[in-house]
């Protein structure tokens, strides 16, 4: 509570109190004389005393009570100046509490001006330093600009004398080349007759460079090589084919894997790899059953791995498989891509290789007038036999010239693959139960039983 409110209420108490109190009897008991006897004298003046006892006790009291209103004036006067200055006070503490705030403002605005004043300093005590550093840069180049200046007249200096050299040299060279002009002139006239000379020649010897060119291309053209540079150069250039086939059985899913090396061919438009039947999980000597699964992987020593997206059984033999590959695959696997052979006759030999590289050997062939597309090895002839085997369908026939000539689709022949034209084709992938694989592996056998039975 105020204090000033408090005094208030206790002073009006207080005038209360003194208001209200019967100051009579509070006077002290009068001691008590012996009765007199009463005479008619002291009667009368007996009344009269009490009388003007009585009357001098109002007017006490009434101006007790005067006293009493003017104090109780006097205390309500006190009381609404008080209260005046109350409201003077509470109106001038909401004003010093309003500057109060706008001072908590003024001061926080301050200390964050200052705040920012400090980074201010910082900002440009900094750009000082770097200023500082930049006028030492500076200078230090300005030294280095007078020192490279100083050089610099020097070489000029020194660039002066030998201008000064030099045309007192290309004087003397222009005198001299007034004499030597003489001597140009006539050099010129039998330089021209050399190069005529010259110029016959070279003719000559460009025909002479196209004949042994032509030569050269002819020798090498007729010139067998060795086998076992074929086959050094098969090993390094063959491709492990990996096959994977799934199907459904009375026991669940069957899987059928195969895996062989061999290389890769071209007829100079597109590229295949080149397989046997056998060589796959694909037989056309069993039933034939509906694969829902065909993976085809080609993977080589280095890491790499290639997919193949079909597989094409060819016109010249149904037993001879290709997968076509693109040239971006064939860089990636980094190996030799052979050419068909263009004149296959040239030599009566040819080097077989057995197994994706097992063995390899000389071996002769014949043609064979009534099957055109086949040569017949002469097992009987078979000479210089590298490795452990028997011609057998799958191996590989190269021939003396580096180029493939066919692959033997049994133990006795070999087709020639001249061409790489399909008969049928089967997509790869992990749902191709819709192409119907049986069908194209029967078409494909019935193909095979009806060659002439030496074929098959």
């Amino acid at each position: 509570m105020n204090k000033t409110l408090l005094l208030i209420i206790c002073d009006f108490l207080l005038l209360n109190l003194l208001a209200l109190t019967r100051w009579e009897k509070a006077e002290p008991a009068r001691a008590k004389q012996p009765p007199v006897p009463e005479m008619a004298a002291n009667a009368a003046t007996k009344d009269r005393d009490l009388v003007d006892t009585m009357k001098q006790s109002l007017e006490e009291e009434h101006a007790i009570r005067e006293q009493l209103a003017q104090k109780l004036s006097s205390t309500e006067t006190n009381l609404s100046a008080r209260e005046q200055n109350l409201t003077k006070l509470s109106t001038t503490l909401s004003e010093t509490q309003r500057s109060a705030a706008e001072l908590n403002q003024k001061i926080a605005a301050a200390t964050q001006e200052a705040s920012m004043s400090k980074e201010e300093l910082a900002r440009l005590q900094r750009e000082l330093e770097e200023r500082r550093s930049e006028a030492e840069r500076q200078a230090k180049q300005l030294s280095l600009y007078e020192k490279s200046q100083a050089e610099a007249r020097e070489k000029i200096e020194g660039l002066t004398v030998a201008v000064k050299v030099a045309e007192q040299e290309k004087q003397m060279l222009r005198d001299t080349a007034e004499t030597l002009k003489t001597q140009v002139v006539a050099e010129r006239e039998e330089r021209l007759k050399v190069q005529e000379t010259t110029a016959e020649l070279a003719g000559g010897v460009g025909q002479l460079a196209e004949k042994t060119s032509g030569l050269t291309k002819e020798i090498r053209e007729n010139r067998p090589i060795n086998a076992n540079v074929l086959f050094d150069d098969f090993v390094k250039n063959r491709v492990t084919t990996n096959f994977t086939a799934v199907r459904a059985s009375v026991f669940g899913p069957a899987t059928r894997e195969k895996s062989t090396a061999t290389i890769l061919v071209t007829d100079g438009v597109k590229i295949y790899a080149l397989l046997h039947v056998s060589d796959t999980p694909f037989s056309l000597t069993e039933n034939s059953y509906d694969w829902q699964k065909i993976a085809v992987e080609f993977a080589r020593s280095s890491g790499y791995k290639s997919h193949v997206s079909e597989l094409e059984f060819l016109s010249v033999d149904p037993r001879v498989v290709v997968l076509p590959i693109d040239a971006e695959q064939a860089t990636a696997l980094g190996v030799k891509v052979y050419a068909t052979a263009l004149d296959p006759f040239k030599f009566p030999e040819a080097v077989l290789v057995s197994g994706g590289g097992k063995g390899y050997g000389e071996v002769g062939f014949k043609l064979d007038a009534s099957e055109p597309g086949y040569v017949r090895v002469d097992n009987r002839l078979f000479k210089r036999l590298f490795g452990d085997f028997a011609p057998s369908r799958g191996d590989l026939v190269l021939s003396k010239t580096g180029e493939l000539l066919g692959i033997m689709v049994n133990s006795d022949y070999c087709a020639i693959v001249n061409n790489f034209l399909p008969a049928r084709t089967l997509a790869t992938g992990d749902d191709v139960s819709a192409q119907k694989s049986s069908n194209v592996l029967n078409e494909m056998a019935a193909r095979v039983r009806a060659l002439p039975l030496k074929l098959q």
